[in-house]
C-alpha cells in the first residue's frame, strides 16, 4: 500500500430513515489503489453507501474503517477523502485556478504551495490552459476536469466519484471514462465509484459490487458477473441487450420453455421450476428451438440485434456480428448451446 491509498471496510452497515430501511446490513472490503465501482439501479443504496464512507451521512448501525482504523463517528474533514459529485458545485466567481486550489486555501497553506499544486493538479487533468477562465466559460467535460483537479490537490486517501459524468454528451462520456482510468492509475488513490451505467461500470472497475434494493447481490471482476451472474436479477441488469430470462420448468437434461424442451445439462436428478437465462450473443435462428415472432431488427452497422416475442409474450433478443436473414412479422425457432445455458431457481431467483 501506498500513502496515498486506503483500504476500507463496511461492517454490517445498516441505514434507515424513519422506518424506511435503505441499506440493509452491508459488508464490503475494498482494497488500497482499487477502482471499485458501486453499481445498481435507482434507489438501491449504492450513492447512500458512498455518503456513509465520505462522513456524509451517519450509519445506523454498522461501523466503518479505513486502514483498520474506525472512522464511523469521524466528520468527513477528518477523513481524509475527496468526493466529486455529480453536479460539479464549482464557485462561479473564482477562476479555474482558485476553485482548484480552495481546498488548501481552506487548510491555510501558502500561495507558493497552492500554486504548485493547482499547476500540478491541472497538468493531470489536461486544464493548464484554462485556469485564468471562471466555469461559466467552460464546457460540461472542463468543468468536471476542474472539479476532478480540485479533488485530487489534497492527495486523499479516498477518492470517491458519484455519478460525475451522467451531465456529459455520449461521446465526451466515452473519452472521460479513458481519462478518469488514466488518472487514477497515476494517483494510486483507492477510488469508489458510483453509476447505474453497467457499461460505464464494466470498463472502468477492478471490482465491482451490485446492488439492489438496499443490498449487496454481488461482488466480483467485470467478468466474473458478466459469465457468473450470482441471481436472475444481476443477470437481467448487467450486458448490452442485458441476459434474455425465460420462465420453465427444469426435467433431467432439459428445460421445458412453451412445451419446448430444451437441453441445458448433463445433469438427470433435477426437477423444479427454473428461469432459464442465455445472453443474446448465444441466441441463434435454428430448425427446432423455441416458436418466436421477429418484432423489430436494429442494424447498428456493425452488429444486428433482432427483438422477438414468444407465445407467453416473453421478449426475446438476439445479437449477432453479421445482417439480419428476417424480416419483421416473420415466424421462426430459437436455440442455443447448452453450455450457454445459465439456470436459476424460480422462487429465489438465486442461481443453480
Amino acid at each position: 500500500m501506498t500513502s496515498t491509498s486506503a483500504n476500507v471496510c463496511l461492517e454490517k452497515v445498516s441505514k434507515s430513515y424513519g422506518k424506511t430501511v435503505v441499506l440493509h446490513e452491508v459488508n464490503l472490503t475494498i482494497k488500497a489503489g482499487e477502482f471499485f465501482v458501486m453499481l445498481g439501479p435507482s434507489g438501491s443504496g449504492k450513492s447512500t453507501t458512498l455518503r456513509i464512507l465520505a462522513g456524509l451521512e451517519e450509519v445506523s448501525s454498522g461501523r466503518v474503517f479505513m486502514d483498520e482504523v474506525d472512522v464511523t463517528s469521524k466528520e468527513p474533514g477528518e477523513r481524509d477523502v475527496a468526493m466529486v459529485f455529480q453536479s460539479y458545485a464549482l464557485y462561479p466567481h473564482m477562476t479555474v485556478a482558485q476553485n482548484i486550489g480552495f481546498p488548501l486555501k481552506m487548510v491555510k497553506k501558502s500561495k507558493a504551495e497552492i500554486a504548485q499544486k493547482v499547476k500540478e493538479a491541472a497538468e493531470k487533468v489536461e486544464i493548464s490552459h484554462l485556469l485564468q477562465r471562471t466555469p461559466g466559460q467552460l464546457s460540461g467535460g472542463q468543468q468536471q476536469r476542474v472539479a476532478l483537479a480540485r479533488a485530487i490537490i489534497r492527495q486523499p486517501k479516498l477518492f470517491l466519484l458519484d455519478e460525475p459524468l451522467s451531465n456529459l454528451d455520449a461521446k465526451l462520456r466515452l473519452d472521460m471514462r479513458l481519462e478518469l482510468h488514466k488518472l487514477q492509475k497515476s494517483l494510486d488513490t483507492t477510488t469508489v465509484y458510483v453509476t447505474h451505467d453497467q457499461e460505464e461500470a464494466m470498463t472502468l472497475a477492478d471490482r465491482i459490487a451490485i446492488f439492489m434494493d438496499g443490498k449487496i447481490v454481488q461482488i466480483g471482476t467485470p467478468r466474473e458477473i458478466f459469465v457468473t451472474p450470482a441471481t436472475a436479477a444481476v443477470a437481467g441488469f448487467i450486458g448490452t441487450p442485458p441476459m434474455n430470462l425465460l420462465p420453465g420448468n427444469w426435467s433431467g437434461t432439459s428445460v421445458n420453455v412453451n412445451g419446448c424442451h430444451m437441453q441445458v445439462s448433463d445433469e438427470t436428478n433435477k426437477s423444479c421450476p427454473v428461469i432459464l437465462g442465455v445472453r443474446p450473443n448465444d441466441i441463434s435462428i435454428v430448425q427446432d428451438g423455441i416458436p418466436v415472432m421477429v418484432e423489430r431488427v436494429e442494424d447498428l452497422g456493425d452488429s444486428t440485434i433482432t427483438s422477438f416475442r414468444d407465445a407467453q409474450g416473453t421478449l426475446i433478443k438476439m445479437k449477432k456480428e453479421s445482417e439480419s436473414t428476417v424480416n419483421e412479422g416473420e415466424s421462426v425457432t430459437l436455440g442455443f448451446n447448452p453450455k450457454d445455458a445459465h439456470l436459476f431457481d424460480a422462487s429465489s431467483g438465486n442461481r443453480i
